[in-house]
């Protein structure tokens, strides 16, 4: 039996949970994994409280409750604050089992940090530890998980932290010199998607559309984009060439893009683009 401990539930760590449990229902051995939680209040426990699976405790109604967490678990998630780390890991400390993996979902906490707060608290000196980055669209299983653990990490270590992530998306191992980047790629990402789709939105309703059309438009273009993109086996690249053709209104907006990058900001980069698709278009229907 293994035992795996989830301290602080919350958006992103409530996230794993919640992939990591269904992903566990539809294994025929689930029953022989003991899942454990903790939250702060009593209130957030009362939301796991009737999960199957799960034991959840509140730290507002026993103090004790991270320490009989991570209680003999192998495997124990820290889903707190990037400011509270240190204080959690100097808490569960004295319970740590010889062979646990202790994995940290905040961001900007070194290995060594949290190795130096282990040895602190006198933990065993066994203990090891790994930094995982996901992002927001672990949310719905299809988030990027960046892993970077310690050097003397046991790969079985490594191997049970990459199958607890992959239940929430995919998981990609790097050294830790290259969590911060593949932080400004994979885990800020998403805003940079979603951020252009604001753009998107703005510029269609500049065009005329009303916010409601707008949004219909553009959005759906972006996530049906996105959609295809995940389904098909042809890169990003041949998938828009097959839609830019040669001379035609896409090509125009995309070379606009490429100077706008340079010399222009988005919303003006934006309503450039899609007035050359719109030039372009009227080009073509002139003949």
């Amino acid at each position: 039996m293994s035992i795996t401990a989830f301290i602080g539930v919350g958006s992103m760590g409530g996230a794993i949970l919640k992939g990591y449990l269904e992903k566990k229902s539809a294994q025929p051995d689930a029953a022989a994994d003991t899942i454990r939680a903790t939250t702060r209040s009593a209130e957030s426990a009362q939301k796991w409280a009737n999960t199957p699976g799960l034991s959840v405790t509140a730290t507002e109604t026993d103090s004790a409750a991270n320490l009989k967490a991570v209680q003999d678990a192998t495997t124990v998630v820290l889903g707190v604050k990037p400011w509270a780390i240190t204080e959690a890991i100097t808490e569960i400390a004295p319970a740590l089992a010889e062979d646990a993996t202790v994995i940290s979902v905040a961001a900007g906490i070194t290995i060594e940090t949290m190795q130096a707060a282990l040895a602190a608290a006198d933990a065993p000196a066994s203990v090891t530890v790994i930094r995982a980055m996901p992002n927001t669209p672990a949310h719905i299983g299809r988030g990027v998980t960046g892993l970077a653990a310690a050097t003397d990490a046991p790969q079985d270590a490594v191997s049970k932290a990459v199958s607890l992530f992959q239940a929430v998306g995919e998981v990609l191992v790097v050294d830790e010199d290259r969590i911060d980047a593949l932080s400004a790629v994979s885990g800020s990402g998403p805003a940079y998607l979603f951020w252009f789709t604001e753009q998107f939105i703005a510029a269609a309703e500049r065009l005329g559309f009303s916010p409601e059309e707008a949004k219909l438009l553009a959005q759906n273009t972006v996530t049906g984009a996105a959609a295809l993109l995940s389904g098909s086996d042809k890169s990003a690249a041949e998938l828009r060439v097959a839609v830019t053709s040669p001379n035609g209104t896409t090509e125009q907006a995309l070379k606009r893009f490429n100077r706008g990058f340079a010399d222009g900001g988005m919303p003006e980069l934006m309503d450039e683009a899609l007035a050359a698709a719109v030039k372009r278009a009227a080009e073509l229907a002139a003949g």
